[in-house]
């Protein structure tokens, strides 16, 4: 009697699944061309499908041993179509554009909202929630939104693909940080760039969607890399270069922060440790992001007006923020006064929850209990899960260094499946599908029944055949 067994190849698994993704991309993008022309349910399907075949394709490739600079060249071919897509899964560079004409027009944009300081055009393309909030950015992205506005003359599409090159030149930052941050906490290469380099929420919100973010990991991480490889031999100008690249990563999201944290914790544990170098070197990284952000803010002309704008964000209630669900709960019981009371309060909560959560992990690494990478990531994933706002996006805050440390077992496992529901968790083209639902439930049977049939053909395309 004959037997089939099906055993995984070992060969052709890797580029099967990396040219699989390539064709997601590709599906990504056209069908997100396709809406934008108004095609209806099929295209956003379209798009929903090479959504869905890309983050099918990066769980699979989890499976797979490749080296790192096989996943590198993966990452350009499954980033090459993102670069001519529109912008998805979010209209925040519609922001961008906007802000910088009112930069352009020698206005603060951290005081002058899109709809005062902008063209009616660049105001219409804003989401409505933003064309009456100042910017929240820092001083460097201030500066870098007039800049593009200068090079193209508020022209969109030119300015898309000029803060494309921008997200591009951090995610080569990233790129570049991830494997050294994952050498410091030993896990391997090419696990740390699968997890924290290739995952599909990098593809959408950094590439694909045009976000800041990428700029201020980038930055953020490299500088963290810089200090803490300065600090066994104290290069000190090294380690003040490390500082800088953070306080530029702060200049443009404050969160970036919390790096001065880490290295300046490493370097008073290298001077030997407690709590007046702790102090020290704390006043030391103080001073170095005071010094940054004059410069940054001096030398852009944007003024300090970014001072008075960093609560900006939280105006808007964030329904994924855990700290604004019992507000939810509140306003759906005793009515919404009620509510927006208990999410300030709880907004509180959450800072107040964040501080000691970041003075303990400082005092756990001065100790050497935690490493400085696991330090980083389990900062930045409380001020994610206890901050006023969440974005799918901001999740990246917090993965990517985790993915530098976290160990292969049940807690990398967790942070991958998150990712991949984060990714699928809003539709490839941002917008209000109040009225449209028929459309978007349609789309998504479309899209999940063509994700289905590509997982089956792959499943049969990835084993082989042996009888016995």
């Amino acid at each position: 009697m004959q037997t089939v067994t099906y055993r995984p190849t070992t060969t052709d698994a890797p580029e099967l699944l990396r040219w699989t993704g390539f064709g997601g991309a590709l599906l990504l993008t056209a069908g997100a061309w396709a809406v934008s022309a108004r095609l209806g349910a099929v295209a956003l399907g379209v798009a929903i499908a090479g959504a869905g075949l890309v983050v099918l394709t990066w769980a699979l490739l989890g499976r797979t041993r490749p080296d790192a600079s096989w996943l590198r060249r993966t990452l350009a071919w499954w980033c090459g179509p993102l670069l001519v897509a529109p912008p998805l899964f979010s209209q925040d560079v519609f922001s961008y554009l906007a802000q910088g004409e009112v930069a352009a027009n020698g206005l603060d944009p951290n005081v002058v909202s899109p709809a005062v300081g902008a063209s009616a055009e660049a105001v219409a393309r804003v989401g409505v929630y933003w064309r009456e909030t100042p910017s929240p950015y820092g001083p460097l992205f201030s500066t870098v939104e007039r800049a593009i506005t200068g090079v193209t003359g508020g022209d969109p599409v030119a300015g898309i693909g000029l803060y494309r090159l921008a997200a591009v030149a951090g995610l080569l930052l990233i790129v570049w940080a991830v494997p050294r941050l994952a050498e410091m906490a030993g896990v391997r290469e090419s696990a740390a760039l699968w997890l924290g380099v290739m995952n599909p929420l990098v593809l959408w919100h950094l590439i694909g969607g045009v976000h800041n973010d990428a700029l201020m990991l980038g930055l953020m991480l490299s500088g963290t890399v810089v200090a803490l490889h300065a600090l066994p031999e104290l290069r000190w100008w090294q380690y003040t270069a490390g500082v800088v690249l953070i306080g530029l990563g702060a200049q443009v999201k404050l969160p970036a922060l919390v790096a001065l944290a880490v290295v300046g914790t490493a370097l008073a544990r290298r001077l030997g440790g407690g709590w007046v170098r702790l102090v020290a070197s704390g006043l030391a990284m103080a001073a170095g992001f005071v010094v940054v952000s004059v410069v940054t803010s001096l030398a852009g002309q944007t003024g300090f007006g970014w001072v008075q704008a960093l609560g900006t964000p939280s105006k808007v209630n964030s329904w994924m923020a855990p700290t604004n669900w019992p507000g939810y709960l509140a306003g759906a019981v005793f009515g919404p006064q009620t509510g927006q009371a208990m999410i300030s309060s709880a907004r509180i909560a959450g800072l107040v929850l964040i501080l000691g959560a970041v003075v303990v992990l400082v005092g756990r690494q001065l100790r050497g209990r935690i490493s400085e990478v696991t330090s980083l990531g389990l900062m930045m994933s409380v001020i994610v899960a206890l901050g006023p706002v969440v974005q799918p996006w901001y999740l990246l805050w917090a993965l990517v260094p985790l993915a530098a440390c976290l160990p292969e077992g049940a807690w990398r496992n967790r942070a991958a499946v998150l990712a991949g529901v984060f990714a699928l968790l809003v539709p490839p083209l941002a917008g209000n599908f109040a009225g449209r639902v028929p459309e978007l439930v349609a789309a998504y049977v479309v899209g999940i029944a063509l994700v289905g049939g590509a997982y089956l053909v792959l499943r049969r395309a990835r084993v082989s055949v042996a009888q016995a």
